[in-house]
C-alpha cells in the first residue's frame, strides 16, 4: 500500500475511533493568549498518531453588512485560494499530499478551517493557517472564481433540492430585526456587486489573530506545540479595526406568525419555529432533550405517534440551533400522501400539547440522559470533535473547560424542567409556522380564495 492512501485510511480510521481513554476520562488541555491577542488551546493526546489544527474566526453570517448577505460564507470558499506563498489552488494539494484531510465550514456565528494530519505534518499545518490568516491572496480572479463555486453550490443545495430553501424561509420570517434573519448562503446578487476593497476591509477586519481561537488537538507535544505556533503565529500583526458585533435586540414575538411558501416538492412540510435563549442557559440544555423527546430515535414521539402510528408524516424532526444569542427550535414534518398540511400541523401540535399537559415519563427521561451521554462522549471521541467543541466553547463563552462540565448540564435539567420550558417556549404567540408546499397547489390556493364567499 502507498504511503499517502496509507496515512488516509489511518486518518479516516482514527477520526472514527480515537481511543476509549478519551470518551471517559477528563480533557486535558493548556492555552495561552499571545501578544498580538490569538488565544490558543493546545489538547495532547496519543490515542493515534494524528493532529487537528483548527482555526475558529468569531465571524459569521450575522456579522454581515444587509447589503452584503452571503459575505462571510463567501470568504470560506476564498480562503482557498491560496496565500503570498502558497499557488492558487495549492491548499488542498498540500494537505492532500501530507496524506491529510482539511475544510471548513461557516455558520451564523462563526467560522471553522481545520486540517486533521499526521502528528509529523503538525508544522505544515500550521503554516498554512498562518498564511491565511496573514497572507490570504484576495484578488479578482480569486473573486470571480469563488462568485460562481458559490453560486453553483446555492444553485446545488438550495434552489434545485427538494425542500431547499426550508431554512431561508424560516430566518427570514421569524426573525424581524436580529441579523440571524438570513442564512450563511446569502443572496448571490449582493457577491455580485461586492468590490475587491470590500472583500479587503472584510480580512482586515474579522481575519485577524484577535478574532480567532487556534486550537491543536492530538498526538503533539505541548511545549514544543507552543513553540511551533508561536512561530508561525506571534508575529501576526493584531487587527487595528474595531471588530462590529451585533447590537440588535430582536422584539419578544406576541403573536404568531403563519407563512405559505410554494416550490418544487411533490409533498406539503409543515415547519414549526418557536424562539428559544441562547446556548449555554439552563433553559437551552433542557428544550436540546425536549427536541430529542420528540423525534430522536424509532421510540421518540414524532416518530412514534405521528409517522408510525397515525401515518401523517413520512419523516419528522425537531432541534435547536444552538447559536451564540437567542435561537429557534424547529420542528418540521414531511407530510404522507393524501395528508394535507392541516391535518400534519394538527398532529405535531397535538404532541407537543400533550408534552405540556402530562411531561414525561421516567423511561424517557432515563432514555433522553443516556442519549445526551452518548452524543457527547462521541463526539470527544474523534479530536477534531474535541477541537471544535474546545474552540467552540471558547470562542461563545470564554471558558475552554466547558468541554468537561457540559454533560453536568444535561444531568441538572429535571423533567419538570422540560415540561416548563415546553410551557413556557412552545406556545401559539411564540411561534412561526410554515406550509411549504407543492408549486402546484398554488393556483388552487389563489383561486380558492379568491372565490366570493357565499
Amino acid at each position: 500500500m502507498k504511503r499517502k492512501a496509507f496515512l488516509s485510511l489511518l486518518l479516516g480510521v482514527s477520526l472514527l475511533t480515537a481511543g476509549a481513554n478519551r470518551a471517559t476520562a477528563k480533557i486535558t488541555y493548556s492555552e495561552f493568549t499571545m501578544p498580538n491577542g490569538l488565544h490558543v488551546i493546545l489538547h495532547e493526546d496519543h490515542s493515534t498518531p494524528i493532529v487537528a489544527v483548527s482555526v475558529m474566526y468569531h465571524v459569521g453570517s450575522k456579522n454581515e453588512d444587509p447589503q452584503r448577505t452571503g459575505f462571510a460564507h463567501f470568504f470560506e470558499h476564498l480562503l482557498f485560494e491560496g496565500s503570498e506563498n502558497i499557488g492558487r489552488g495549492e491548499f488542498m494539494k498540500l494537505v492532500q499530499g501530507a496524506g491529510g484531510q482539511i475544510n471548513a465550514n461557516t455558520t451564523q456565528d462563526r467560522t471553522f478551517y481545520y486540517e486533521v494530519m499526521p502528528s509529523n505534518q503538525l508544522e505544515l499545518a500550521l503554516w498554512m493557517e498562518s498564511e491565511r490568516m496573514l497572507h490570504a491572496k484576495i484578488d479578482m480572479v480569486g473573486v470571480e472564481t469563488q462568485r460562481s463555486v458559490v453560486k453553483e453550490e446555492k444553485k446545488q443545495r438550495y434552489d434545485n433540492t427538494p425542500y431547499g430553501q426550508l431554512i431561508n424561509v424560516i430566518f427570514e420570517n421569524a426573525y424581524t430585526v436580529y441579523p440571524y434573519r438570513w442564512s450563511p448562503i446569502g443572496k448571490e446578487q449582493y457577491i455580485d456587486k461586492a468590490t475587491l476593497d470590500e472583500f479587503m476591509t472584510f480580512y482586515k477586519t474579522f481575519y485577524v489573530p484577535n478574532n480567532a481561537v487556534l486550537v491543536l488537538a492530538g498526538d503533539i507535544d505541548q511545549a514544543k506545540a507552543k513553540a511551533l505556533a508561536t512561530k508561525y503565529f506571534g508575529d501576526i500583526p493584531k487587527g487595528t479595526k474595531a471588530i462590529p458585533r451585533p447590537t440588535e435586540v430582536e422584539p419578544v414575538q406576541k403573536a404568531e406568525k403563519r407563512v405559505k411558501f410554494y416550490d418544487n416538492v411533490q409533498l406539503p412540510a409543515v415547519i414549526l419555529a418557536y424562539h428559544t435563549p441562547k446556548q449555554g442557559t439552563h433553559d437551552y440544555y433542557a428544550i436540546q432533550l425536549l427536541t430529542n423527546l420528540m423525534s430522536k430515535g424509532k421510540s421518540s414521539r414524532f416518530e412514534r405517534e405521528v409517522v408510525d402510528k397515525q401515518e401523517k408524516a413520512l419523516q419528522a424532526a425537531a432541534f435547536d440551533l444552538g447559536n451564540e444569542e437567542p435561537g429557534l427550535a424547529i420542528m418540521l414534518g414531511i407530510a404522507n400522501m393524501g395528508v394535507s398540511a392541516d391535518t400534519l400541523e394538527k398532529s405535531m401540535l397535538a404532541e407537543i400539547e400533550k408534552l405540556k399537559k402530562d411531561g414525561i415519563t421516567d423511561e424517557e427521561y432515563t432514555k433522553l440522559q443516556n442519549q445526551a451521554e452518548n452524543d457527547f462522549i462521541e463526539q470527544n471521541q474523534k479530536v477534531l470533535g474535541v477541537a471544535s467543541n474546545l474552540a467552540t466553547y471558547y470562542t461563545f463563552m470564554g471558558n475552554a473547560d466547558l468541554i468537561n462540565t457540559e454533560l453536568e448540564r444535561y444531568k441538572k435539567v429535571t423533567k419538570d424542567d422540560i415540561k416548563r420550558v415546553a410551557n413556557k417556549y412552545f406556545t401559539k404567540d411564540n411561534r412561526l409556522v410554515v406550509h411549504y408546499l407543492p408549486k402546484s397547489e398554488e393556483n388552487k390556493n389563489t383561486e380558492s380564495a379568491n372565490q366570493p364567499k357565499k
